[in-house]
């Protein structure tokens, strides 16, 4: 009963796209924006990322 939780493709792709709205939202908090607008850009960085990497790590 050793079975991985994730696949390593899928785990993959879920620290590159939480690595992008972690990113997204650094950049957005430094540009002087405020707190809850750097968080929704990460959150968005994070939604666009997924797609992106699902569909390019085949």
């Amino acid at each position: 009963m050793n079975r991985a939780l994730l696949t390593t493709r899928s785990a993959l792709i879920l620290l590159l796209a939480i690595l992008c709205g972690i990113g997204a939202a650094l950049l957005t908090n430094a540009a002087g924006a405020s707190p809850p607008r750097a968080v929704l850009s990460g959150v968005a960085g994070f939604g666009l990322a997924m797609p992106f990497f699902n569909t390019l790590i085949e």
